[in-house]
């Protein structure tokens, strides 16, 4: 039989407390804000008073269906409410021992209760121990707390297909694209699955709800830059910078590059607009994403070698797997010299700073950078500064077609070089270090920049106007050519009916030679098609143990001349002089 109690605690004395005592009990009385609280006095083991606190609501101890002894919180300040949670669960506690109900039904039925809210916090605390990034992070428990203020989830048992379906139908009228829609869908299934994987629901509520097709609602559709775009780009972010600061925002000349900039900040903005343009070749030459670019360190380059690469940290992946990335000879040497002439600008800045702080300048001819030295300062806005570069390129953000550039089509640019210059899917696929090449070449891969016309001239020329003798000549390039003449010449007209190689007893079916045909055949002529002559008669059946003489070996028995199938073949139109059949 369960019970129903206060969990009562002991806590230190507070120092402005008031000691009295009460019908024998000593008591202590304080003030926790506006409000004036009085306890009972105990002492702790150490011999020191202490207060004694009870819990504000009754708790219920009872045996479970596997007879474990259970202390839980039935939430209910009344007695008599405590009580009634408490049979509830001794109910709960029968069946599961009458295997009416089983205990993973059991468990999730503790969990119902429980807020929906505090359900998505323990589900978060389940993605961080998975090690996801802090982006998805966010972004999935931001999705699941607007659905459940939205769709009014409370608690697990208000999950329900149907007030998510009306939801989605909701947000489809008010515009939202179909990638919108499966981003917030696809975090609902995934909390669904925890909770089920966790003992917290029975199923998935969301088992079979179908996505949005989102090829069919495609409201950003990426290009990737053609090479004379891309040359052009990189001029831009080069020369930018200084072309800003020098052109003139006001006044009669506005518009105009006539300002006129220091020496000291004429050399900062050309060595920014050279980082920029390194990190735009980079993105592009090694398909890298720019959050992945932005983490390279100095330390995990390697540029010396026959094959400079560098080294990507699982961490910093997008699928949490650590690659290497192949860097171009061209590309590694414009690093290594990034490298260097950014170590003796450092050098030149800790002098300066030396001596503005009149502090002893130690000079040395060469500085080496930290290997844990970020390799480039990528903007967190990096967007902004491409749109402007596009601008200052004389290329268009969003093209004829409704296609746009941003940073990411950097790296489907990557991809359509690779296309263009004949790199075999699964090498492209490799580089781009996608797990399914339909992703390389249908997502990645602008078919738009690809040289389909020239393709085309790898077609054969058939001219409609061309001579018998001509195409005779092809015929025989390509192996067509005289098929009938050649087949009816060399070949036989029928198969053989039954082989009969292997057993000595005859088949009631005769085995069959046929007649080579050529040319020059009378086909007006029955040929010779029966075993007998044609008007003798001959039993069907011959002796068990007769053997009989093979005429020639190969996979069918030979037969002699005179008893070759015969196959009247009359002359039909077309078939003329071994024409054709």
């Amino acid at each position: 039989m369960g019970s129903v109690f206060k969990k009562q605690t002991t806590r230190p004395l507070p120092a402005d407390a008031e000691l009295f005592s009460k019908s024998g009990q000593r008591f202590a009385r304080w003030k926790s804000g506006k409000r004036t609280r009085t306890a009972k006095l105990t002492i702790g083991r150490d011999g020191a008073e202490r207060i004694v606190t009870e819990s504000p609501t009754f708790l219920a101890k009872y045996r479970d269906g596997q007879g474990f002894i259970c202390e839980v919180s039935t939430g209910c300040r009344d007695e008599s409410a405590a009580r009634s949670v408490l049979a509830e669960l001794e109910r709960r506690a029968e069946l599961v021992k009458s295997g009416v109900m089983t205990f993973a039904e059991d468990h999730a039925a503790d969990h119902q209760a429980i807020s929906l809210a505090d359900h998505i916090v323990a589900f978060g605390e389940s993605m961080k121990a998975k090690d996801s990034s802090t982006n998805h992070l966010a972004a999935t428990l931001r999705y699941l707390n607007r659905l459940a203020d939205q769709c009014g989830f409370r608690v697990l048992g208000n999950l329900r297909k149907e007030t998510f379906e009306r939801w989605l139908v909701q947000k489809m009228k008010e515009g939202w694209s179909a990638r919108n829609r499966n981003a917030y869908q696809t975090a609902l299934v995934s909390f669904a699955r925890w909770c089920v994987e966790s003992g917290r629901l029975m199923a998935n509520p969301f088992a079979g709800l179908g996505k949005a097709n989102e090829q069919a609602d495609r409201r950003r559709i990426r290009r990737s830059l053609t090479e004379d775009e891309l040359s052009r780009l990189l001029n831009a972010a080069r020369n930018r910078p200084l072309l800003d600061a020098m052109t003139i925002r006001r006044g009669k000349r506005k518009g105009q590059t006539v300002g006129i900039v220091r020496e000291d900040v004429r050399d900062r903005l050309q060595w920014l607009g050279r980082e920029r343009e390194l990190i735009y070749k980079t993105l592009a030459l090694t398909g890298l994403r720019k959050n992945e670019l932005a983490s390279l360190k100095i330390g995990q380059l390697h540029l010396d070698g026959e094959r400079p690469f560098a080294e990507l940290k699982a961490f910093d992946a997008k699928n949490r797997t650590e690659a290497t990335i192949p860097l171009r000879r061209d590309l590694a040497n414009e690093l290594a010299s990034w490298i260097n002439d950014r170590a003796q600008n450092e050098r030149v800045d800790v002098l300066k700073f030396n001596a503005m702080a009149d502090t002893t300048i130690h000079r040395t001819n060469t500085i080496k950078l930290a290997s844990e030295t970020r390799l480039f300062r990528v903007p967190v806005e990096l967007v902004k500064i491409l749109n402007r570069d596009l601008k200052l390129a004389g290329i268009s953000k969003r093209d004829d077609r409704g296609r746009t550039l941003d940073v990411h089509c950097l790296r489907g640019t990557f991809a359509t070089l690779l296309s263009k210059g004949g790199v075999p899917l699964r090498t492209a696929q490799a580089a781009m270090r996608h797990s399914d090449p339909k992703l390389t070449a249908n997502v990645y891969c602008d078919p738009h920049v690809l040289d389909v016309f020239s393709a085309l001239d790898a077609l054969p020329k058939l001219p409609l106007d061309a001579s018998p003798t001509t195409n005779t000549q092809a015929m025989k390039a390509t192996g067509t050519n005289d098929f009938r003449a050649k087949t009816f010449e060399h070949s036989f007209v029928a198969p053989p009916v039954a082989p009969n190689a292997d057993s000595p007893r005859n088949s009631l079916s005769t085995p069959v030679t046929m007649m080579a045909i050529s040319s020059k055949t009378n086909f007006a002529t029955p040929l010779a098609a029966s075993a007998v002559a044609v008007n003798a008669k001959r039993s069907l059946s011959h002796v068990d143990n007769e053997r009989r003489k093979i005429a020639r070996p190969g996979f069918e028995p030979g037969l002699s001349d005179s008893e070759s199938l015969v196959l009247p073949l009359h002359h039909q139109a077309g078939f003329s002089d071994g024409a054709g059949i």
